[in-house]
């Protein structure tokens, strides 16, 4: 799938190999720091909805062996390649990637029973003018409201198996209301600082199935600058624990 259309890039120090779309929504660290988020376990099967280029799950999969992914992504021709970003690192024997849309109630019938769900939803608030026709479909969250998205996570989803969102910090109540809406609970909030003393311009936000226990607001994680705790997280794929 060479193109002068596309990068091919490098995650986690490496450990991924990533072809991505020139000039559409390219991965990050929001890719990085959603999978080292995700609590899974070898043996364990994973939901990703909206899984474009295939980044999360092939960063989960650098620091988890043994899952079985199963992802789902409306445009086919991010599908496509999220299934040769899945045979470059691999990984295509574990990794079943559907062309589908979050919205599509058959799809949800469709999906196998898994353990974790996770997802980088669309974000762009309403009324802001559209970063590109290649981008608009990754980022506006005016078509699927957050609510779809949480419900579709949780069709397949077993008794306390996770949710792990990565939203903007404006967007954390929308959240929490989401994933209430889905019959999660024991919420946790992890912020994330772009430098020590700066607002978070991200979080991650998880929830259990099922889960009674209290919402937990976590210590903060600073990116970059002096005092940053990210580099072992971007670096070398460590975990997470919300």
């Amino acid at each position: 799938m060479d193109s002068p259309d596309l990068t091919e890039d490098q995650l986690l120090g490496g450990r991924v190999r990533l072809l991505q779309r020139r000039d559409g929504l390219r991965a990050g660290h929001d890719a990085v720091l959603l999978a080292a988020a995700v609590p899974a376990r070898p043996g364990d099967v994973v939901l990703e909805a909206g899984c474009g280029s295939g980044a999360v799950f092939l960063c989960l999969l650098a620091r988890v062996p043994g899952i079985i992914v199963v992802a789902v992504e409306r445009d086919a021709a991010l599908a496509a390649l999220a299934r040769e970003n899945a045979a470059r690192n691999g990984l295509a024997a574990v990794v079943t990637v559907l062309k589908g849309d979050v919205a599509d109630p058959a799809l949800r019938t469709a999906l196998p029973r898994v353990t974790h769900a996770f997802a980088n939803p669309p974000y762009w608030p309403a009324g802001t003018p559209p970063p590109g026709a290649l981008r608009a479909g990754a980022t506006h969250a005016d078509e699927v409201p957050l609510a779809a998205w949480t419900g579709f996570m949780t069709a397949g989803l077993a008794h306390r198996g996770s949710v792990t969102l990565v939203l903007p910090a404006a967007r954390f109540a929308d959240g929490v209301s989401a994933l209430a809406s889905a019959g999660c609970g024991s919420l946790a909030l992890l912020p994330l600082w772009p430098r020590r003393d700066v607002a978070a311009k991200r979080v991650l936000l998880a929830g259990r199935r099922g889960g009674r226990g209290p919402a937990r607001v976590l210590p903060g994680l600073v990116l970059h600058g002096e005092g940053a705790a990210a580099d072992p997280v971007l670096r070398d794929a460590a975990a997470l624990p919300l």
